[in-house]
């Protein structure tokens, strides 16, 4: 059984859906061990529903030397999802080629510092962008700049707005973050 590790920031939709997906045996032959937030919020409550492990480092300086010390040595993957803080140098080269994040668009465009969520959203509407979509990636130093695991895009038109892309992207999140990690584990 590989041993999941799945980081959140916000309601935790992606994590229910890791969460039904090894339930369904989409996700093959893997658990969820545990949930770590870097602030209060509902993704907690989703974990404890499901009788999972939580824990919640408050975000700053010291989330990932903290971070460093719970999470299980036998931690096959480290999941970011919807987590929002910035993993240390020294964190991510430790776990190198065992953490993944999903991003609200196609890599390499609409990454780094500061893009998430409705900022992802308006810059693809102001730059009439043709097409937006989701990427799951290796997480390395540099802020979104891992190699691409898996990604999927969708026509952006003329009457999108940032609430409709965000609600096609969670579709495309749904529907490729359990194949993505299914292909991390070797699935």
């Amino acid at each position: 059984m590989k041993n999941l590790v799945i980081l959140v920031s916000g309601s935790g939709t992606n994590l229910q859906r890791i969460i039904d997906t090894i339930g369904s045996g989409e996700i093959q032959n893997a658990e969820v061990s545990l949930v770590v937030a870097d602030r209060e919020c509902y993704g907690l409550e989703r974990a404890k529903n499901h009788n999972i492990e939580t824990a919640l480092i408050p975000r700053g300086k010291n989330f990932s030397s903290e971070l460093g010390k719970i999470i299980p040595e036998n931690t096959d993957l480290i999941v970011l999802a919807g987590f929002l803080s910035i993993l240390k140098p020294e964190f991510v080269e430790n776990w190198a080629g065992k953490i993944i994040n999903i991003h609200p668009a196609l890599l390499p465009k609409y990454g780094g510092k500061g893009m998430w969520g409705h900022h992802v959203h308006n810059a693809v509407i102001e730059a009439k962008e043709k097409e937006s979509g989701a990427t799951v990636h290796f997480v390395t130093v540099g802020i979104d700049e891992g190699e691409a695991i898996l990604q999927k895009s969708f026509e952006v038109t003329e009457n999108d707005t940032p609430e409709t892309l965000a609600e096609k992207v969670h579709k495309i999140e749904y529907e490729i973050f359990p194949t993505a990690i299914n292909k991390v584990l070797g699935n």
